[in-house]
């Protein structure tokens, strides 16, 4: 095992799913929920996040199993209340856009800055990289099985006795999510948008 590149994966990691936590729980306090807030969630210290399978177990199983190549990760679900929201079924979508959104806008505005700063090949490295985990973060939350960003926006939209049995699924969401990475069933659906994601970015 490479220790270095570990840390340096987990460290990029951690700035991803934080902006990504953190808009979620922006999101939600801008549209009348100040749960996160009290939580101390809406933060962007990485160690309000972090939690124990998602953010450790699950990125070092992939990096372990995929000899360094993926890390993947998530952090902690931001709580949210959302009887406190004003819309909560439409507050529902935004929300779950607003994570995703953070990490494709953090991937754009670092494929900029990379056009712009003086030729580095340890600064370009670094955002590339970082650009990557963005990318994959938020192509990853779209898909639509609960818990992930997906499941609530496809919810919001859903009538609301169809929404209730979808929201059944969650129970299983985890287990269902870990047999998809094993099958590789998702290297045939994040990889190619993840790709063509980062060939607009022009990385």
């Amino acid at each position: 095992m490479n220790l270095p590149r570990l840390i340096f994966s987990f460290a990029l990691l951690a700035v991803a799913i934080t902006v990504h936590e953190f808009a979620h729980g922006w999101m939600a306090y801008r549209l009348g929920d100040s749960t996160a807030k009290h939580s101390g969630r809406l933060t962007l210290n990485p160690l309000a996040h972090i939690d124990i399978f998602w953010t450790i177990i699950l990125p070092l199983l992939l990096y372990i199993s995929t000899s360094g190549f993926f890390v993947f990760g998530a952090a902690k679900p931001v709580p949210i209340n959302y009887w406190s929201l004003k819309n909560p079924k439409r507050d529902l979508v935004w929300i779950g856009i607003a994570g995703p959104a953070a990490n494709f806008l953090l991937a754009l505005f670092l494929a900029n800055i990379i056009k712009i700063l003086p030729q580095s090949a340890a600064w370009g490295y670094l955002f590339k990289q970082l650009i990557v985990i963005n990318v994959i973060l938020g192509v990853f939350n779209l898909i639509p099985i609960p818990p992930m960003d997906g499941s609530r926006i496809l919810s919001g939209m859903l009538p609301d006795v169809l929404a209730a049995r979808y929201a059944q699924v969650e129970r299983y969401g985890l287990l269902i999510i870990i047999a998809l990475l094993w099958l590789g069933v998702f290297d045939r659906i994040i990889w190619p948008v993840v790709f063509v994601i980062l060939r607009l970015l022009g990385i």
